[in-house]
């Protein structure tokens, strides 16, 4: 398969960036194609943490072209502090991109506040109102935002929208010429790199390039398949990637579903397999499971395979990447999610309704657990046989072939099972 997109199956924190820069090596183009700097990926290599939160994967290889691509919204102030952490790079950023603006910001810690006790448990990085801006038609895109004259004119107009907005709140007014005099800077940081990036992608593809397309967050955060409310405010699934880049379907080969080897969560909303106990605390601190944007503790859980289940239906998923399995070395028996009880009947799906789901409990099945240590382990073959059996179990009931795994944060920790790429 040449053209792959990374799918976090989860709610997202899978460790997708680690999975896109190992393939990426193989590839010719990185592609991000939705969210904004709410995210982030850790890379690990040579005993170096990249934390990347609006950069595709692919930006450490200079040898990559990375394309930050329609679907995304991107906040420039954010975009040049991270760029300056990277020395040689390629980088194109799509025109029709959206642009993050500081009342985003702000009416992002307003609505939230005003949701009191049901807040969603958002980062307050304004990737909310941009993408509900974006579907007023009061968006400002990244074309706009480069020109030397639209920027200044369109900017004020907005400002001037936003700050009633800001007053219903009781939030202060926003100064238009700070803002300008600051952002214009960023723009002419921007505009080298901009470009049509959908054409940029379907010349790639007529020269018959390798591409991964990697999203942030992961299905479970979904605007449409995920936990309503408590999502993001774009698709991370594989069959939004089309939209989101300018390149039809068919195009597109196949998915690989990054799952950790248990579940992770940060923020509000239900997650049946939720553990609190003394081993939710182990696993937290064993995987470092703490926000790379936030550094807010993420909530444990067991394997879910309802939920992965879910992403394969409403993503499709071609191969699975297990992340994070040394974790559970250790631990005498592991649990697996195998189905909900809701209202006395056994069911395989999520209900639509977020108190519907709140009402599932999770029916498990226990398999044995492991204690030898696999982080230097080179192959599947490698691994103690009660590893095996675990990865085993999670293809069998997921129905989707396990087609690497990962058993340490570095790069090199990382093991393929299937040639996929």
């Amino acid at each position: 398969m040449k053209r792959m997109v990374i799918v976090g199956t989860q709610w997202g924190d899978e460790g997708k960036g680690k999975i896109t820069d190992y393939l990426a090596q193989r590839a010719d183009l990185v592609v991000r194609y939705q969210g904004g700097n709410n995210a982030g990926h850790t890379v690990v290599f040579n005993g170096k943490k990249y934390s990347l939160h609006l950069l595709p994967s692919g930006i450490l290889s200079p040898k990559i072209e990375n394309v930050m691509a329609n679907g995304m919204v991107i906040n420039p102030k954010a975009f040049a502090e991270e760029l300056a952490k990277v020395d040689d790079f390629n980088l194109h950023i799509s025109d029709r991109a959206h642009v993050v603006l500081p009342y985003h910001q702000e009416l992002d810690k307003a609505y939230e506040l005003s949701k009191g006790s049901d807040k969603i448990g958002t980062t307050h990085k304004g990737i909310g109102p941009t993408y509900t801006d974006k579907a007023s038609r009061l968006g400002m895109r990244i074309s706009s935002f480069v020109h030397p004259t639209r920027f200044k004119e369109k900017l004020y107009e907005l400002i001037e929208i936003k700050n009633r907005e800001l007053t219903l709140f009781g939030y202060p007014l926003l100064d238009f010429k700070s803002i300008y005099d600051e952002y214009q800077s960023y723009a002419k940081l921007m505009a080298p790199y901009v470009t049509d990036t959908s054409l940029y992608l379907n010349q790639a593809i007529e020269k018959d390039q390798k591409i991964l397309f990697e999203g942030a967050q992961g299905v479970m955060l979904c605007l449409d398949h995920g936990t309503y409310p408590f999502v993001t405010s774009s698709s991370p699934t594989a069959s939004s990637v089309p939209l989101n880049t300018g390149v039809a379907p068919w195009l597109i080969d196949g998915a690989i579903g990054v799952t950790k080897a248990y579940t992770t969560r940060v923020g509000s909303g239900p997650m049946p397999s939720e553990i609190h106990d003394a081993l939710a605390d182990q696993i937290r601190i064993t995987g470092n499971e703490f926000g790379t944007t936030t550094g807010r503790p993420r909530r444990i859980g067991w394997l879910d395979t309802v939920i992965l289940r879910h992403t394969r239906r409403v993503s499709g998923l071609s191969y699975l990447a297990v992340t994070l399995l040394d974790v559970l070395t250790g631990i005498d028996e592991l649990k697996i999610a195998v189905s909900y009880d809701f209202n006395g009947e056994t069911i395989d799906r999520i209900p639509a309704d977020i108190e519907d789901f709140m009402d599932c409990k999770p029916n498990y099945i226990t398999v044995k657990g492991w204690h030898e240590d696999i982080t230097n382990v080179k192959s599947y073959d490698d691994l103690p046989q009660n590893t095996k059996n675990y990865l085993d179990k999670i293809s069998e009931l997921v129905g989707v072939p396990i087609g690497m795994f990962s058993v340490g944060p570095d790069r090199e920790q990382t093991i393929m099972v299937k040639e996929i790429f």
